[in-house]
This record gives C-alpha cells, structure tokens and sequence, in this order.
C-alpha cells in the first residue's frame, strides 16, 4: 500500500506514520511531503491508496494540492482547527480527526473512511467541495476569536474562547467567568466581544449577558416568559430576557 502524508511538522508526521504502521497489517509505503510544492510534485509522479493530510503546511493550504490534482484515492484530514469548521465535510470523499487525537481515534476514521470509499455510491473530493472548504477555513479565521489577551497583575495571561462560561458587562469592560469558576476581565465593551465570539456556541441571553451553551447545567421556567440558567462552577442563576427567550430556545435545539 502506497500513502501520502501531508505535514509541515516533524513530530506529528512521525506520530501519523505510527498511526498508520499500527493500523494497517500489511507493508505500507509512504512519502512525506511538508509544503504544496512538494505535495503537488508527488501527486504528480505518483498514484496512492490513501492520503493523510494536515490543512495547514509551510507554504499554505493543503486544499490548494488537491484543487490541481486529480485525487481518486481517500483522504483524511488531520487538524487542529475547532469542529465547527468540518461542517464543510459534507461528502463521502473526506473524513476528519481533530488534534490531539489517539491512536483509538485514528482508527475509527480509517475503519469508516475505509467502508465509506468501498461503497458504488462514493464520491470523491471535487472543486465545489474544497471551495467550500477554504470558504469556511476563512470564516473561522477571520471572524471568530480564539482566544483573548488578558492583562494581570502579574503579567499578561491567554483566555481560550471554548474555556469561557459567562460573560457579563461591566461598563466599557466585559467581566468573563471560566469553566472554571475564575474571574477575569477583557477590555472591550460587551457588543464588541460578543461580534467576536462563534454565535454556534455563545449567546447573548440579555442585554448585559453572554454565556456558553457548553457550561449551560440546567434550564428551567420562569415568569413572565423567561428562563433561569444555571452554569457551569457560577452560584448565581443567569436570565433570558422575555424578547430573546424565542430565539434561544432555538438556539439550543440547533
């Protein structure tokens, strides 16, 4: 078996190649190329049973190989980038794991990937699907922040955007409360974070409240056509506004 491995950094090449050694029990061959220019060079020379590539490599997007390249072999895509971005992957042609992943988890995208490609009704990756692709590849770089900049006392500290349960305004300052129950402040007023944020996880409850669904414990009913939400290592119960309680029940279900 000859495979293609896509993959601007040595320690998770290595780790791939271990992967693919551990799954597979018979003698695969495989070619590694860290930039488009060598991976458009390979496809070119050679033709492979499997490809595994990262998104990211030196000199760009992966995707922008398989635009000019003609791929009638599987692919697995191996990335850190957050979930909400393989929303794209609506085809039978590609198949995902998310950074870090196990070896438990390689192989169950190989073992479905494998089933899917077996199939007469499998499609292969095609222009429209990578465009759609790079599209949301770019939405989610350049709209959605990852994390925040948070000025202490002691020094300057990083807030991943996914560890946030609350977020509440405090004049032109946002207070943020953890998943952990930590307090924290960002400086920039509440409307400016909440343009930021990924609206798939975070909503803005009230005119003075974001939280995220993820830290959401429970939900019950209250007056006036409102809701009481208790999140995630926060004592204090947050509130729907009655003109948002709609939408967010909405919300929740999508």
């Amino acid at each position: 078996m000859h495979i293609l491995i896509l993959e601007d950094e040595i320690p998770a090449y290595q780790k791939l190649q271990k992967c693919l050694d551990l799954f597979f029990d018979i003698k695969i061959t495989s070619d590694w190329a860290r930039s488009i220019a060598d991976g458009k060079k390979l496809l070119k020379e050679n033709k492979y049973d499997f490809i595994v590539s990262d998104i990211q490599l030196l000199d760009g997007l992966s995707f922008d190989i398989f635009n000019e390249s003609e791929i009638n072999c599987p692919i697995i895509f191996c990335s850190a980038h957050d979930e909400y971005l393989f929303e794209a992957f609506n085809t039978n042609g590609i198949a995902y794991i998310l950074k870090p992943y196990s070896q438990d988890d390689f192989n169950k995208a190989l073992k479905k990937h494998q089933s899917l490609f077996n199939k007469t009704d499998y499609n292969a990756l095609d222009k429209t699907t990578i465009n759609a692709l790079k599209s949301a590849l770019k939405e989610e770089n350049n709209i959605y922040k990852k994390r925040f900049v948070i000025k202490k006392t002691t020094g300057i500290q990083l807030l991943n955007t996914k560890d946030i349960a609350l977020i509440t305004a405090s004049g032109d300052f946002c207070l943020v409360i953890d998943n952990l129950g930590k307090r924290h402040t960002i400086s920039q007023n509440l409307g400016t974070t909440f343009s930021q944020l990924n609206p798939k996880i975070f909503f803005k409850i009230n005119r003075s409240e974001i939280v995220n669904i993820d830290c959401i414990e429970k939900i019950e009913s209250h007056f006036k056509n409102r809701l009481l939400l208790s999140i995630k290592n926060y004592k204090e119960k947050v509130m729907t506004s009655s003109s948002n309680t709609a939408d967010f029940r909405k919300w929740i279900e999508n």
